[in-house]
């Protein structure tokens, strides 16, 4: 599968885990300029701005390891605009990141890291 194509299944299925946990998507790949967050979600008071790294092997380290600190100021950045077109001072904001690992031979593996800059 092709590295788009993996990652747009990836997000896909990261969307569906956090509706199944009562995570409501709010917006898919939300742009501001070249950067995005591929998630939106919000669950109650609290607004999830989600990186999703799907990987077919750990091979050259679990997904979590590609979100290193420009990434997240990349992230950062893009939540600031999305927060000042759409934010609400009720609500607590936060950032999270979800794993998907894809093999040919079992189901693939989600991990939820919540407030992954908080960790």
């Amino acid at each position: 599968m092709a590295s788009g194509h993996l990652g747009d299944w990836g997000e896909a299925l990261a969307a569906r885990h956090l509706q199944s946990k009562g995570w409501t998507i709010l917006a898919r790949k939300f742009r501001d300029g070249h950067k995005e967050i591929d998630l939106v979600a919000r669950r109650g008071g609290v607004v999830a701005f989600v990186e999703v790294k799907t990987r077919g092997t750990k091979r050259f380290g679990h997904p979590f390891e590609a979100v290193g600190a420009r990434k997240r100021r990349e992230i950062e950045a893009v939540a600031e605009s999305w927060i000042r077109q759409y934010g609400d001072s009720s609500l607590t904001y936060r950032f999270d990141a979800i794993a998907v690992l894809s093999s040919s031979s079992r189901a693939p593996a989600i991990e939820h890291l919540e407030d992954a800059w908080g960790i």
